[in-house]
């Protein structure tokens, strides 16, 4: 069994930065498509962004286009999340996910496999 653990959330003020990780154990993924999803109370958890298994092949959400950039790091079996300029709407539970898919054509919740515990991203205006 595979496990997920992210990090790096936080309280910041609008226009700052965070760069969130997500570290995996207990098997590889290095041949699984990576995703980032958010989720705001009372609202649905939704896509904001994934990457195919080789990390040349990266999708976002419109409203994150620009701002954010996920990358990641198959030696260190991890994958990242660097938002910039940060809006109040951002302001979510942040959860790292992997498929079992090897491209990154998948941005349903259904789709993704593993998912980690989520970490919290306050964005004070």
């Amino acid at each position: 069994q595979g496990q997920l653990v992210e990090s790096g959330g936080g309280l910041v003020q609008a226009g700052g930065s965070l760069r969130l990780s997500c570290a995996a154990s207990g098997r590889t993924f290095s041949s699984s498509a990576m995703g980032w999803f958010r989720q705001a109370p009372g609202k649905e958890r939704e896509f904001v962004a994934n990457i195919n298994w080789s990390g040349d092949s990266t999708a976002y959400i419109d409203s994150v286009k620009g701002r954010f950039s996920i990358s990641r790091d198959n030696a260190k079996n991890t994958v990242y999340l660097q938002m910039n300029s940060l809006k109040p709407e951002d302001t979510a539970v942040y959860y790292c996910a992997a498929t079992y898919y090897t491209d990154n054509y998948y941005r349903r919740p259904d789709d993704y496999t593993y998912w980690g515990q989520g970490t919290q991203v306050t964005v004070s205006s």
